[in-house]
C-alpha cells in the first residue's frame, strides 16, 4: 500500500497536478506530474514528500474492476515514489483499457510515462 504521507487526497492538489503539470499519455493510462514548488533553500521551510493520486472512472469498468485497477496502481506507485522529486504531485488517470490489462502491462505503461516526465522527454 502507498504510505499515508505519499497519498494525494485534496481536490485542489488533483486540480493543480492536472492543470499545471506536465502530461505523458500511454495506451492504458495518462500521468500528470507537477514538480515540487517549494524552494529547499528557504530557511524554515521543509520539503514535503512526493504525493500520488489516482483517477479511475466508470469507463474502466464496474466497481470491482475499478478498485482492482486502483489497488494495482497504488502498489506500482509505492515502488516508484522514491524516484519522484520532493514536493511533486502525480495524478495517474486510468484509461478504459486498464480494466482488462495485466499488472505487468500497467507497470510497463507507468514506467514509460514516468520516464518520459522525469527524463525531460518531449510531450
Amino acid at each position: 500500500m502507498l504510505p499515508t504521507e505519499n497519498r494525494l487526497r485534496r481536490r485542489e492538489d488533483f486540480a493543480t497536478a492536472v492543470r499545471r503539470g506536465r502530461r505523458a499519455g500511454r495506451p492504458l493510462l495518462v500521468v500528470h506530474l507537477r514538480s515540487g514548488s517549494t524552494d529547499p533553500h528557504v530557511p524554515g521551510e521543509s520539503v514535503p514528500p512526493p504525493r500520488a493520486g489516482f483517477v479511475v472512472s466508470k469507463a474502466v469498468g464496474g466497481a470491482v474492476v475499478r478498485n482492482t485497477v486502483k489497488r494495482r496502481l497504488r502498489h506500482l506507485m509505492r515502488d516508484r515514489v522514491a524516484q519522484l522529486p520532493p514536493g511533486s504531485l502525480v495524478v495517474v488517470r486510468a484509461l478504459p483499457g486498464a480494466g482488462d490489462a495485466s499488472h505487468a502491462q500497467l507497470a510497463r505503461d507507468l514506467d514509460a510515462a514516468l520516464e518520459r516526465l522525469l527524463g525531460g522527454g518531449a510531450r
